[in-house]
């Protein structure tokens, strides 16, 4: 990412600062000579993954369904990157009125705030839930989205503001679907948590990993630091605003494929249990990234095994330190 180039003194909002994804964009934000705000209710994320920051960053504790308190962080901002949501389809199947708050009136406000601060430009962290269970692959953004969970229609709905907010009023929007992304700062321990960090607290623990369905299910699984740099290069990217880009690997990998993996990386060989497939459930997802390779310039430089193998590194010595890792902004 060395050849990235935010321009110097620029104040940045990340929402969702302190949560999975956000408080890793933050860390690798540190490098660059800009000021950096963060809003964050804490819900989901935490301050200790914001460790080694708290000198070079101000923080605002606040929701984004407050569009008075948005306005306020939003204040003399030059660019925002959107990151903060309520993660989870199981969890908007059982509250959809909290993801819809969360995902798509937050992401309004954060867009009306930004829009009457003269921000320059809004990335909206959205997700391949969009594209639903259309069977065709690979995901190209420009198939007709068809979300089957709460979650996947928030999210849609908040890229939908994004391009009406470029249209209407020209804010700068930039829309990032990610697929599946793992790595160091993810929750093992929510009842929400995504597959991979529970893969890898159960191996760790000698336990049967949880696996929803058969397994054969298939995801583009994506690390982290891949999607940090496609949120950095969205940032300055000329020819960006407006449009739609996935962030992935353009790599299939089943379940049972990864656990596999992990079970190699860790030297652990504890058979699965199997439990129903969820609904709101995908079958397969795989990602079409020549826009964002075009366009931004991205290009996933982290491979899934190479992922998975600090990821599983990151949570064997959080578990020997007896800490935890936290989640947020997905």
């Amino acid at each position: 990412m060395d050849d990235i180039r935010i321009p110097s003194g620029t104040t940045i909002l990340v929402t969702g600062g302190a949560g999975f994804i956000g408080s890793n964009i933050c860390h690798a934000l540190a490098s660059h000579d800009v000021r950096l705000r963060v809003l964050d209710n804490l819900s989901t994320g935490s301050l200790a993954n914001l460790d080694g920051l708290h000198h070079e960053l101000e923080f605002v504790e606040g929701d984004l369904a407050n569009l008075d308190l948005v306005k306020e962080a939003m204040d003399g901002v030059d660019f925002v990157l959107h990151q903060g949501a309520l993660p989870s389809v199981p969890r908007s199947i059982e509250n959809p009125l909290a993801s819809h708050s969360a995902n798509a009136t937050g992401t309004l406000n954060v867009l009306l705030a930004a829009n009457a601060a003269k921000a320059h430009r809004v990335v909206y962290a959205s997700s391949s839930s969009v594209y639903g269970d259309n069977p065709q692959l690979p995901k190209r953004e420009d198939m007709r989205p068809s979300p089957i969970s709460p979650y996947a229609a928030a999210k849609l709905a908040g890229e939908h503001y994004c391009r009406a907010f470029f249209c209407v009023h020209g804010l700068e929007t930039v829309v990032l679907r990610y697929f599946n992304v793992f790595g160091p700062r993810q929750d093992p321990q929510s009842q929400y948590a995504a597959a991979i960090p529970k893969f890898i607290t159960a191996l760790l623990a000698g336990e049967s990993p949880t696996i929803y369905g058969d397994g054969e299910q298939s995801r583009d699984f994506t690390f982290v630091d891949n999607v940090v740099q496609a949120n950095l290069r969205a940032l300055v990217a000329p020819d960006a605003p407006g449009r739609v880009f996935n962030i992935a690997c353009h790599r299939a990998m089943t379940l049972n494929q990864v656990l596999a993996v992990l079970q190699d990386i860790l030297g652990v060989r504890v058979m699965p249990q199997h439990a129903p497939a969820r609904p709101g459930d995908v079958r397969h997802s795989l990602a079409d990234i020549s826009l964002a390779r075009d366009l931004l310039g991205y290009e996933p430089t982290i491979t899934v095994e190479e992922g998975l193998r600090r990821t599983a590194g990151y949570l064997s010595a959080l578990g020997a330190a007896g800490g935890r890792s936290e989640i947020g902004g997905t």
